[in-house]
């Protein structure tokens, strides 16, 4: 009898089967798979991975629910919970990197116009970054280049050579630890060096440990819409003012505005600072300067700060001046905050058909689950410094948002970006919040409020200026009122949440909640890759349906190129047509229609979905609107403006430009329209597509990335 062998392969029936790409499985094995120091998995699999963190977070739990809690977690990572990189790469790992946190956010304490004040700085942003930690400066503290410093006696060279301080720092500690560090830097613009603030990554190789974003004021946009002129000014001392003749009558001379730090600053009695007027520009040329670099650069973001204060649910003892790494956090200084994201696509029920459906009540039983587990993060922080340590502590501030929204608008055959989309949007938002704060008065009657409900804290007459429904409501200057009346009753954002759920404010009034945010949308770019399976980031649409990601690879002298697939792609692969291929001219292996891509999304459409969840998130949203290289540039403009009138916190864009920089993720297509040049020692030139391979240094490069390493002056440095 003759026995004939046969290869053996499970076939996915739903999406919950999908078989993890390579790529996927390889960004889990180099990114949160526990090891020994000598490169020895203890993390079996992602299950042991899931369990490793579940049993961290469990065991915050009185004894008496500690199995149980334990159990829900670990079905709450099964079914799409996914907490964010740091937990999951550090919580449990105690005995084998005890120097690490299970946070993502933080901004530094105000850095003070001093060199104590910004080197003490640097100091305490090294110790963050070492433990793993993402963190935001404002750097419009520091006086402009020029302005003189009567201790010094001399001129100071400027808020930007500060900058370069921290950025090498940051890329000494992210090398030294193996992950590449994060930084945001935040500038008002209203600082005399705010344009060189907007230019400064013109200039090759400088500041790329940073990210930086605007900080953009009513004020601002209003003398931009009415073609104003716009005044760029920083304080002064008295004695500043009396030795330069400032007249601090004359408008011409000085403006008084709100000012982060007070200090030694003339200040009147509203609290608003004096700041000597260096120089008047037309809004509008400012306007332009920042958005043609945002055209060719993708910088600078731009954050909307009188809206991020405005709906910060801690209105009334926070000014929020920075925020996180990717801008999903707005923090007050010292300010620090966990993260972890829902993966939609495991709620999709018989995607790609005309049954396709979105499981409500499963994704809320996540909801529930994971909030508990965010929640108890908080006890296990591991953050290097005690101002951080107080604020998480005190607040108990967490981020829930999701990921994967565009590749499940396509799975349930819908288009990103059209009437329907946006509604499924909001819908999702609003139940992870509702689901949140309902979740966040059972912690807070089981364990107790975050510290800060039960503060009590004087009414002011900014407080009654900001909030002139207090006046309505009896209160005086120098009243007592408790934090939890403030937060539930006062913030803007719960009040938009008592317009559908009323009982449950009035509770959160009376009882405090457990965590004064709740949620937030991060990019989710490395966790969506990877134990996401590459569904889509955060709220993004697909970049590409295939396309290839450049990893930075210890030892490896330039980024790596890795070759990925959409997880939409995959599972329509898988329970559809396995012949599938974006782009194909062959009938039988087309796509439907509603399969679109960042590119195909009209910029206006990224910024109503924004709106969409902004509605129902806290914090904020990091989000980029992609747009084609040969977008065009008026059109470009338009986004911020639409993006200001929808009252959105924040917005970004990135337009593929390989004369400026070579982005993280990349279509073969633009890398095959792409030449590069390369200049040898003995002056001869040779050209090669973005896609070719070349063999340089013993090691086998593609011509985008070395070209890239080689410019940007990261070549042989990770």
């Amino acid at each position: 009898m003759t026995v004939n062998s046969a290869h053996l392969k499970a076939v996915a029936t739903s999406v919950g089967q999908i078989p993890l790409q390579d790529a996927s499985e390889d960004i889990w094995d180099k990114k949160y798979r526990l090891k020994t120091k000598d490169d020895v998995a203890i993390d079996a699999d992602i299950d042991a991975t899931y369990q490793r963190v579940a049993r961290a977070i469990a065991d915050v739990e009185s004894e008496d629910k500690r199995e149980e809690c334990f159990k829900q977690f670990v079905w709450a990572l099964r079914h799409g919970a996914i907490p964010a990189g740091r937990i999951t790469s550090n919580a449990g790992a105690q005995a084998y990197k005890p120097a690490t946190s299970t946070i993502n956010c933080t901004v530094s304490g105000t850095i003070e116009d001093s060199m104590n004040g910004i080197l003490e700085k640097v100091h305490e942003a090294g110790l963050t970054l070492k433990a793993g930690c993402g963190i935001g400066y404002e750097f419009s503290t520091l006086r402009p280049k020029g302005a003189y410093v009567s201790g010094a006696g001399a001129y100071t060279s400027g808020p930007l050579s500060f900058m370069d301080i921290y950025d090498k720092m940051c890329f000494t500690v992210s090398s030294a630890g193996g992950r590449r560090g994060a930084q945001m830097a935040t500038f008002d613009v209203g600082h005399p060096d705010a344009l060189d603030f907007v230019k400064a990554k013109r200039e090759d190789g400088r500041l790329r440990q940073f990210n930086l974003s605007l900080l953009v004021t009513e004020d601002f946009m209003e003398a931009v819409k009415a073609g104003k002129d716009w005044p760029l000014a920083f304080p002064i001392t008295e004695e500043e003012a009396k030795a330069d003749g400032i007249d601090t009558n004359n408008p011409e001379q000085v403006i008084w505005r709100d000012w982060p730090i007070h200090g030694n600053y003339l200040t009147n009695k509203e609290g608003l600072v004096c700041c000597k007027v260096y120089k008047r520009m037309r809004a509008q040329r400012i306007w332009d300067v920042i958005m043609s670099s945002t055209y060719d650069y993708a910088e600078p973001g731009f954050i909307l700060i009188d809206k991020v204060n405005e709906m910060n649910n801690n209105w009334f003892c926070e000014n929020i001046r920075a925020t996180n790494p990717c801008g999903e956090q707005p923090l007050p200084p010292y300010g620090s905050c966990l993260l972890g994201s829902v993966n939609l696509t495991k709620f999709v029920r018989d995607p790609f058909t005309n049954k396709a459906s979105f499981d409500w009540e499963e994704f809320n039983q996540v909801v529930a689950i994971f909030t508990r587990m965010l929640d108890n993060v908080v006890e296990i922080n591991g953050l290097p410094l005690e101002g951080q340590r107080e604020a998480i502590m005190d607040k108990r501030r967490h981020g829930m948002g999701f990921l994967g929204l565009g590749s499940t608008i396509t799975m349930l055959g819908m288009k990103y970006g059209s009437d329907d989309s946006v509604g499924f949007t909001e819908r999702v938002s609003r139940e992870l919040a509702i689901t949140g704060w309902k979740e966040g008065l059972d912690l807070s009657k089981e364990k107790g409020p975050a510290p800060i409900m039960e503060q009590e804290f004087e009414v002011t007459t900014q407080m009654l200026r900001q909030r002139p429904e207090m006046k309505q409501d009896g209160f005086k200057p120098g009243d007592k009122v408790k934090g939890k009346v403030l937060h539930a009753k006062y913030s803007r954002y719960m009040q938009r949440v008592a317009e559908h759920e009323p009982e449950l404010v009035e509770q959160l009034a009376e009882t405090g909640a457990r965590f004064t945010h709740h949620s937030s949308i991060a990019p989710t770019g490395t966790i969506s890759l990877s134990l996401a399976n590459n569904a889509s980031n955060g709220i993004e649409p697909s970049f590409a349906h295939h396309y290839s990601r450049n990893v930075i690879r210890e030892g490896k002298k330039t980024k790596e190129k890795v070759d990925v697939f959409s997880f939409e792609l995959l599972a329509y692969r898988e329970l559809v047509n396995k012949n599938a291929m974006p782009y194909s001219d062959k009938a039988e292996e087309q796509l439907p229609e509603y399969f679109i891509t960042a590119d195909d999304i009209k910029p206006k459409q990224h910024v109503d979905i924004q709106a969409a969840a902004q509605l129902w998130v806290d914090s904020s949203i990091s989000k980029t609107a992609n747009v084609p290289t040969d977008f065009p540039y008026e059109e470009f403009k338009d986004i911020y403006l639409y993006a200001y009138e929808k009252g959105l916190k924040g917005c970004t864009t990135f337009r593929f430009n390989p004369e400026a920089f070579q982005g993280v993720l990349v279509k073969e297509q633009d890398l095959e329209n792409t030449t590069y040049r390369f200049t040898l020692e003995d002056g001869s030139v040779v050209e090669a597509k973005g896609n070719e391979e070349i063999e340089y240094d013993g090691e086998m490069h593609t011509a985008a990335n070395l070209y890239d390493a080689l410019k940007e002056g990261y070549y042989g440095k990770f």
